[in-house]
């Protein structure tokens, strides 16, 4: 079976049951040839056929809901193989190197949040800037991401979607939300030299404008350019014929095949000068022959070539597609009449532009490409990664030359080389290449070199970061101190806190973390006192602001602390909370107090109590219970200075600095409309709504009282939800009428009906809930002190009062909603007769009124539904005519999201009336 006989549609055919999961082993072996014919293509024809199946395979999911459950895109496998895979994609995994782009959602700006978040939301918002402008980023050898803040993830071998959930998941990074994008890179080792083939010309022109040198040998079909001077001058242009000799004017045929050129230019003209007398020649070479030579072996595209006679080795490797993958680049043989003349490296081409062993091709020659030899990698801090060819017996020394030498961040003398032993089993072999005997090392193909890269810690160094100007490493002193390290204030940022400072250190052998809080303002102020710590070598040093959260730095050290403690060391952390500026959780430094606390804690807020505080304390007794115990603090001794009040800390000690009494945030209410001062009122606890509206120097003469409007935030999140939940009923109740409409023997009116409760959800989607409170504003205004008529304020509490009206409104299933001119006397049936009359979906036996206060009126004196036509109506009522619920008697919820809608709709007129 041919291309041919296969045809396109199978392997449409073949590719579409792979792809669908359809086909079983057997069915699968049917499909061998077609996999073949698949095989055959170039690589970017299987890459678009791949594609479009895909695209097909997407639009009938869409089109399908039967398609949900099939493979979004289409696999892509080596089916080289001939075997079917479990999984034909082949998912991309990350990896260390590679280089990702990180998106963060916005943080929600909250504007009714409490005070206690603000710290939060402000440090959260600076830190996601901080995130995105350290994009792109990059896995580290270890494949840990390096966020800011000291935060280090592990994502190595997870694919994009799972290094997105590992990063929404972490604990230090709850209130972000991300998502991640893989930047495409190349494989990180690839074959040496190979690519210099990768622009191969498609066709090949022989090189005719080159000086041709004094060594090339002349054969059949070149041509001479003779030039004869003196008194039977003339220009003539010589052929070598197939018997190797040129018909020359005068002198008749003179043999030149095999000579030099050169040799034949020098026997020429002497002949001339001496055969003719008075004449003398020039001679030059004309168009030059054609030969054939045999590209063998590994060559991409193998067979005979015909070539220009000036042509070399590398100009025949040009000719044939260069060298394959699995052929040498060090050992390419000229050979000539069954012998090999020459062999050629390339290295020496690539490496030193050496073309001395770059031999001219003649007639007849034949250029062998043989398999490749020993192959040794090489990775890490070198110049040049690759994979390279090496010669027999070739030692580490030769592939340290070959890739470059090494980078300046390269440790030598941690290098690892990766074998594979006589027993085929892995092994790993430590080899210092700073000495001769490691760089002696012999090699073999397949090993694996990794150069290890220098530590990222500092020896003999201190570092700072956080809030300053210039943050990094310097050299370390003996006898430096913090001041030493800082140098002076100027060197912090505005709004530095200069009360907290932590110095992350790292002593003994083993490197266990302790932690150090200094004053650095003390330390300063007297730099001679134990205030100005004492530094060690790899100490790091944290400035904080005032403003912002320090858990971005804290979190990863109590993390260090956490691993590092045991059941005879318990965690080295202690925590405060309450009215501080930052809360949370810090180290326990040696002999920390309560005031150390405090200015871990930013100090004490504008809301604290000075009175005393509270430090829970938990230890452990007798190893058997854990212990709780209560101190009082006297926090006015304390912020004087009194020693015997700055309580030592131990292990888990949590201080609470209580609020002071009555304190609350500034509550505020707006008082818009008419009345003669609006504008929002500051209020105090317990002020009701009739003293707000005395001090905005009461209605005006053109206020209408009954119609005012008062809306309250926690009302207005109450309401909303219950628009969330009716909307979640009309859904489903939808879904429902879906689903029956092809059996239902009422097809016409449920269709309808989904079509009008289609548009309902929609309107009820787009709903914001008012949150408004029926009041009636003339009780409000005359009701006496403690009276329930007159509203307590909560923060964020609104009144509008509109101006006098004079209008009746009809809304619903008439024939004209509109608003009607108020006419004492007339009914409510009046004004629905004014818009037209009831249409022929109407309820006429539910008719309501809503009040100008937004009460809905009992005009029968019995129930809410008036079957009365004279009931009262009053200037600013809203006459509202539903629709019949037997038109919409499938949707249960109809009546119920109806009727909240034209509430809704009523307050909001009033409200946007100013």
């Amino acid at each position: 079976m041919n291309r041919s006989t296969i045809g396109k549609a199978g392997l449409w055919k073949t590719l579409a049951i792979i792809l669908l999961g359809a086909c079983a082993w057997p069915a699968f072996a049917q499909t061998q040839e077609e996999l073949k014919v698949f095989q055959s293509l170039p690589k970017d024809q299987q890459q678009q056929i791949l594609d479009q199946i895909g695209q097909q395979n997407k639009k009938q999911q869409q089109q399908t809901p039967a398609a949900a459950s099939l493979p979004t895109s289409i696999p892509k496998a080596e089916i080289s193989t001939g075997i079917l895979p479990e999984t034909l994609e082949v998912v991309p995994r990350l990896r260390a190197g590679d280089s990702l782009l990180l998106s963060v959602a916005p943080i929600k700006d909250e504007k009714d949040r409490p005070r206690a978040a603000d710290n939060e939301f402000r440090a959260q918002t600076e830190y996601r800037q901080r995130l995105l402008d350290g994009n792109p980023y990059l896995l580290d050898r270890t494949g840990r991401l390096l966020l800011p803040g000291a935060i280090n993830i592990v994502l190595a071998g997870l694919t994009d979607e799972e290094a997105m959930q590992r990063l929404n998941a972490d604990p230090a990074l709850r209130g972000f939300e991300f998502e991640l994008s893989i930047l495409p890179v190349e494989p990180e080792l690839k074959p040496f030299g190979y690519e210099l083939f990768t622009t191969v010309p498609t066709t090949f022109a022989p090189a005719t404008d080159i000086p041709v040198p004094a060594e090339y040998v002349i054969g059949p079909g070149d041509s001479l350019e003779l030039q004869l001077i003196g008194e039977r001058g003339g220009q003539y242009t010589l052929t070598v014929g197939r018997d190797g000799v040129v018909d020359f004017p005068e002198l008749g045929p003179i043999a030149v095949a095999g000579m030099r050129f050169a040799a034949a230019k020098e026997m020429l003209e002497r002949r001339v000068s001496e055969q003719m007398i008075g004449m003398r020649a020039s001679v030059s070479m004309g168009e030059l022959r054609s030969i054939q030579v045999f590209v063998l072996g590994e060559a991409e595209h193998p067979g005979s070539y015909t070539v220009s006679g000036l042509s070399t080795i590398t100009n025949a490797l040009f000719n044939s597609g260069g060298v394959k993958p699995i052929g040498s680049l060090r050992d390419i043989q000229l050979k000539r009449n069954g012998q090999v003349i020459r062999r050629m490296d390339l290295y020496d081409l690539l490496l030193n532009g050496d073309t001395s062993n770059d031999e001219r091709l003649l007639p007849g020659d034949v250029i062998f490409i043989p398999p490749v030899g020993t192959t040794v990698s090489i990775t890490g801090e070198i110049r040049r990664p690759a994979i390279y060819e090496l010669r027999e017996g070739a030692v580490a020394s030769e592939i340290l030359y070959l890739a470059g030498g090494l980078t300046p961040e390269a440790d030598p003398r941690t290098s690892v080389l990766e074998r594979i032993d006589d027993r085929r089993n892995r092994t790993v072999v430590d080899i210092d290449l700073t000495m001769p005997q490691g760089r002696g090392t012999r090699l073999q193909t397949g090993d694996t070199i990794t150069i290890q890269r220098i530590r990222e810690s500092y020896e003999g160094a201190v570092s700072l970061s956080g809030h300053v100007h210039r943050p990094g490493s310097v050299q370390y002193r003996s006898g430096m101190k913090l001041t030493d390290l800082i140098g002076s204030l100027d060197e912090l940022q505005p709004l530095a806190d200069t009360h907290y400072v932590l110095i992350h250190r790292e002593t003994g052998p083993t490197r266990l973390v302790s932690v150090i809080s200094a004053d650095l303002a003390a330390a300063f102020a007297e730099p001679a006192s134990a205030a100005n710590v004492m530094l060690q070598p790899r100490d790091r040093t944290f400035v904080f602001d005032l403003a912002t959260s320090r858990e971005r730095v804290v979190a990863p050290i109590i993390q260090e602390l956490s691993r590092q403690s045991s059941h005879d060391e318990p965690l080295q952390a202690v925590g405060i909370d309450g009215r501080v500026m930052v809360p949370g959780q810090y180290p326990l430094s040696p002999g920390m107090t309560v005031s150390d606390l405090l200015r871990a804690g930013g100090g004490l807020d504008q809301a604290a109590y000075g009175g005393e505080a509270e430090l829970t304390r938990y230890q452990v007794v007798d190893g058997e219970r854990r212990q709780t115990e209560l101190i009082h603090i006297e926090l006015a001794d304390l912020l004087a200075g009194v020693p015997s009040a700055d309580v030592a800390l131990r292990p888990f000690d949590f201080l609470v600095i209580k609020e002071m009494p009555s304190w609350r945030e500034q509550e505020t209410v707006t008082i818009s409309g008419e009345v003669r001062f609006p504008g929002t009122y500051p209020v105090t606890s317990g002020e009701t709504l009739r003293s707000v509206i005395n001090r905005a120097g009461g209605l005006t003469e053109l206020a209408f009282p009954e119609g005012g409007v008062f809306t309250r935030r926690d009302l207005k999140e109450r309401e909303q939800r219950q628009l969330e939940v009716l909307g979640e009923r009309l859904q489903r109740e939808l879904a429902v009428l879906s689903l029956e409409q092809a059996q239902s023997a009422e097809a016409a009116n449920t269709k309808q009906a989904i079509a009008a409760g289609q548009g309902l959800l929609a309107d009820l989607k787009g709903t914001e809930a008012v949150g408004r409170l029926v009041i009636n504003l003339d009780d409000v205004m005359h009701a006496a002190k403690d009276s329930p008529n007159d509203i307590v304020l909560k923060d964020g509490d609104l009144l509008v009062v509109p101006r006098k009206t004079q209008e009746v409104t009809v809304i619903g299933e008439v024939q004209s909603p509109a608003s009607h001119l108020y006419q004492a006397g007339l009914g409510r049936d009046d004004y629905v007769a004014r818009s037209g009359g009831v249409t022929l979906r109407a309820d006429d036996k539910r008719i309501y009124v809503i009040r100008a206060n937004g009460s809905v009126a009992d005009v029968t004196g019995s129930g809410w539904f008036s079957r009365g036509g004279n009931a009262e109506i009053r200037p600013g009522d809203t006459i509202v005519v539903p629709l019949d619920p037997q038109q919409m008697r499938p949707l249960t919820v109809w009546t119920s999201v109806t009727q909240i809608l034209y509430n809704i709709a009523v307050a909001v007129a009033a409200v946007n009336s100013f």
